[in-house]
């Protein structure tokens, strides 16, 4: 496969037409896995547990949902919402229970049931989720599967959570010390976030990500959460340029400029909650207020998804300037590819401090 590094910047779009989008045969192969998992989650997982369990229902949220999947690579969540999970509280402290009896009943799944790809339940390292993972010869798919408190019901196109939904996260988080804890509770609203963008941006986010996994070889888990970067994609082109049509280069250029400031970075999205509400505006201000980088999670305001740790920025950073130099970020007269002007901090920032 042609490397990243040497690619022009000219031949970026071509690049990842040719080497990073995922294949159709396996999309068919993991959708007809997952749907037997679903149905199984449904219908048998909890057909004998200690007390009655229903589930309400099973979402699939990750890149496989949200089409921003890598070729060879995808991940997905396949969040598990049960009727049992009244509250924030009961999530945190009752997961691992149905967690447990998830595994008990999948391993019995993949004993009983024939799937196109290879099923292979993974030991557990996340305390919030079961893994397990589908593979075919060239492709696997990480799947996480999460049981969920339903904190946002039956959703319609254009919801908006009602504020009180974030007071109580806000409240619990702050009882339980579990900051981003409960993002799993709003998979649907995230999904849409990034499901919603437009295809050429969905192609930056993919290009970013396969650089992002390049580096991560060098790493290992030492670098910020990917996530971090698709959201940090998403801002560099709403402030940058959002249109259909842009540069890729340039849109690659600007978010490897924009981890060089890391140390200043501070973003936030008022899609599903804002600041009207005395409660969310004031645990706002707290989380802005936080050291840099910050980048909350569009759909969870207590998720700064930036991380708490400054130094994976820094290792991530040293990638960049070392990336500075190769083909793919200069023109073909060997000068650099120019960025948008984005705003390293939202100036709606500023309206926090005296709002309320």
């Amino acid at each position: 496969m042609m490397e990243l590094r040497n690619t022009p910047a000219s031949s970026l779009d071509k690049f990842i037409k040719h080497h990073l989008l995922s294949n159709t045969e396996f999309h068919k192969q993991v959708k007809s896995a997952i749907k037997i998992i679903c149905t199984f989650l449904k219908e048998r997982c909890f057909r004998f547990p200690p007390r009655p369990v229903r589930v309400s229902k099973v979402v699939k949220g990750g890149s496989s949902r949200e089409g921003t999947t890598l070729r060879g690579r995808s991940d997905a969540d396949l969040v598990v919402f049960l009727t049992n999970l009244k509250s924030f509280r009961e999530h945190f402290e009752c997961r691992g229970e149905f967690i447990k009896e998830i595994r008990r009943q999948l391993e019995a799944c993949q004993r009983e049931e024939r799937f196109e790809v290879q099923f292979e339940v993974q030991k557990q390292q996340n305390p919030r989720a079961l893994s397990f993972v589908l593979r075919s010869p060239n492709q696997a798919v990480e799947f996480d599967v999460l049981p969920t408190f339903d904190a946002l019901g039956q959703l319609t196109k254009g919801y908006r959570p009602d504020p009180q939904i974030y007071v109580r996260l806000i409240q619990e988080c702050e009882k339980l010390g579990g900051e981003g804890e409960f993002s799993p509770c709003f998979t649907e609203l995230q999904t849409a976030f990034l499901k919603e963008r437009l295809p050429m941006l969905k192609s930056l986010i993919c290009l970013v990500k396969h650089w992002y996994q390049l580096c991560k070889m060098k790493y290992e888990h030492k670098l910020p959460p990917q996530y971090a970067l698709e959201l940090l994609t998403i801002y560099a082109w709403e402030q940058g340029s959002s249109k259909p049509q842009f540069s890729t280069a340039q849109g690659f250029r600007t978010v490897l400029a924009l981890i060089l400031k890391h140390q200043d970075l501070c973003i936030y999205w008022k899609k599903y909650y804002d600041l009207e509400n005395p409660t969310i505006s004031q645990y706002l201000r707290r989380q802005l207020a936080k050291p840099r980088p910050v980048i909350l999670d569009p759909v969870d305001p207590t998720g700064n998804v930036a991380g708490g740790d400054p130094q994976r920025w820094q290792l991530l950073a040293q990638e960049v300037t070392i990336w500075l130099k190769y083909s793919c970020c200069e023109n073909l007269n060997g000068r650099p590819v120019r960025t948008w002007k984005v705003p390293v901090s939202l100036h709606e920032e500023r309206t926090l401090w005296n709002h309320t």
